[in-house]
């Protein structure tokens, strides 16, 4: 890929994560287990288990998102460090969010067809808790789609180096 797409690539990867983060951030500032539990009393344990995978995302969304804006300020430009960047965006942040590690949720791929939100949880969760997630889809799959070029051709050229 040549160095302007790389380049748009990070800015727009850059923006995302900067929403992400601030959504992400601003949720877990104002939202406590108690909170959680007055909203819809439920499994105290899968509820610990979301906040605690919501705020693994935040951190991956956080370092990525400094990684962006160390490589878009970065004179020259450097194509590799940015297609290593958004190789690890990809496997950290897109791919924690549809199939976190710690299964407190999961993607149901055939709802992609339907039109309808493809993350389902395991438990009944608030409210607060689906439209932050629902909120954040929609720019999840957007990018997903656009990395997944990262996904494989950064795997090969790796592979074909060593």
């Amino acid at each position: 890929m040549g160095n302007k797409i790389v380049e748009t690539q990070i800015k727009e990867v850059k923006d995302f994560l900067g929403q992400t983060v601030s959504s992400l951030e601003d949720f877990l500032n104002t939202t406590t287990l108690e909170s959680l539990e007055a909203e819809e009393s439920g499994n105290d344990e899968y509820y610990k288990r979301v906040l605690s995978t919501i705020r693994k995302l935040t951190v991956y969304c956080e370092e990525g998102l400094d990684a962006c804006q160390v490589i878009d300020k970065a004179q020259p430009f450097s194509k590799a460090a940015a297609e290593k960047t958004l190789y690890r965006i990809y496997n950290h942040c897109i791919e924690e969010f549809f199939s976190p590690k710690s299964d407190a949720w999961y993607e149901d791929s055939r709802s992609a067809y339907t039109g309808k939100n493809s993350i389902k949880f395991r438990e009944g969760i608030p409210m607060s808790l689906r439209k932050l997630v629902a909120s954040l889809e929609a720019d999840f799959q957007k990018i997903r789609e656009e990395l997944e070029y990262y996904e494989t051709d950064y795997r090969t050229k790796m592979l074909h180096s060593k």
